[in-house]
């Protein structure tokens, strides 16, 4: 049974009197006598005198209304928990990206602190001991697997030959500086590859975090490239309505930090599509600020599902419709419509009204789909009773 206040067309505090004298213009603007053209006119008449019988009866109109509180008020707390559940999650991985970022912040000012006094002593070879001491690092907190080259293990042989070098031969030390020099660049190069290697063959299965942790390493150490690295982004749930991906409505969604971003939802949006906002996430000391990721939820509705693009409605039908056929009027997300009911439909057929579903990103639009469910009259019918014995026993007439 439809919304009898929508059927009657008032309001939901409307009084008995108004009730009664919209029930009285619509009977009489859709009487089969007045109508005799239209095949609806019959089905239309008796859903007014339904409508009109639960809404003259105190205790039927209070039992629908109580119904309806108790539908919408369900829907809500369902969406606002799942809210409330999506901004938890959030919270608690953003919580811990925060606190490895500040722990990686500690332990590369010790390692560059640590690369610093090398430099001051004028061995450029400590910045390949930094490099590693940061990736043993990462291994420390991360539990991550890095592989190394054989040129570090040749690097204390290549220290003691210089120091010899140093105490025999003076001027051949200074001679020999420069190709030392070149030759801990090529190491600190060579280690630089390694890790690249490391980071692609796993960056798959690498968690925001350790990859964040990956380009400050190689930042800090002077592997890097120039530039401020990026932050990591921070991840919300936006539950929406049919309505508002429709009309592309502006819609505001609640970060897990505290911080409140709008957004226009774009064509082509679905359940579970994404929406990247630049330069909305975290923002770290000396980082390039993140991202904000928005994933789209579409709210539960009473009256449609939706699948990909296309948007499904039900539509009940009486036996002698579905035989017969009929006209019918049906609720679609841009407003009622009517249809056409070919003769004999059963309940498996579908009716697909092109254009009236939700946008998408190629400038068209989804389908309704109308889906037939046959139902029986709300009283029993002799009539039909007899007709239908006679036709499962084989008494034809």
């Amino acid at each position: 049974m439809r919304d009898p206040y929508k059927v009657l067309g008032v309001k939901r505090d409307a009084g008995a009197d108004e009730i009664k004298a919209a029930w009285r213009n619509m009977a009489k603007a859709v009487h089969p006598d007045h109508n005799q053209g239209d095949p609806t006119a019959t089905a239309r008449f008796a859903e007014i005198g339904r409508a009109y019988e639960t809404l003259k009866d105190p205790r039927k109109r209070n039992l629908f209304d109580s119904a309806v509180r108790m539908a919408e008020a369900k829907k809500q707390e369902q969406t606002i928990m799942q809210q409330r559940q999506a901004a938890r999650e959030a919270a608690a991985r953003a919580k811990a990206a925060q606190a490895n970022a500040e722990r990686v912040m500690e332990e590369l000012a010790r390692a560059n602190a640590n690369a610093q006094k090398a430099a001051a002593a004028g061995a450029k070879q400590q910045q390949a001991g930094a490099t590693e001491a940061a990736e043993e690092m990462v291994e420390r907190i991360f539990g991550a697997q890095t592989t190394r080259g054989g040129g570090a293990q040749t690097q204390p042989h290549a220290q003691q030959a210089h120091s010899q070098q140093a105490q025999t031969k003076p001027h051949a030390a200074e001679t020999a500086k420069q190709p030392e020099q070149e030759t801990a660049e090529s190491e600190t190069a060579k280690a630089e590859d390694e890790q690249t290697e490391a980071t692609t063959g796993t960056g798959a299965n690498m968690s925001l975090p350790l990859s964040l942790l990956t380009s400050l390493v190689r930042r800090f150490t002077g592997a890097g490239q120039p530039g401020l690295e990026k932050a990591p982004d921070e991840v919300a749930t936006a539950t929406v309505t049919i309505e508002d991906i429709m009309k592309g409505s502006w819609t505001t969604v609640s970060l897990p930090e505290g911080r409140e971003v709008g957004f226009a939802i774009p064509a082509g949006t679905t359940e579970g599509h994404q929406i990247r906002l630049k330069g909305q996430g975290f923002k770290l000391p000396g980082m390039q600020r993140g991202d904000a990721v928005i994933n789209i939820h579409i709210a539960p509705d009473p009256r449609f599902t939706v699948d990909g693009f296309d948007v499904h409605a039900v539509l009940p039908l009486n036996i002698e419709n579905a035989v017969l056929g009929t006209e019918a009027r049906v609720d679609g997300p841009q407003g009622p419509l009517n249809v056409t009911i070919p003769a004999w439909s059963g309940s498996d057929k579908t009716i697909r009204v092109p254009d009236q579903g939700l946008p998408n990103d190629s400038g068209g639009k989804g389908d309704l789909v109308v889906e037939l469910r046959i139902m029986l009259w709300e009283k029993p019918d002799a009539k039909v009773t007899d007709l239908m014995r006679s036709m499962r026993e084989g008494l034809f007439l």
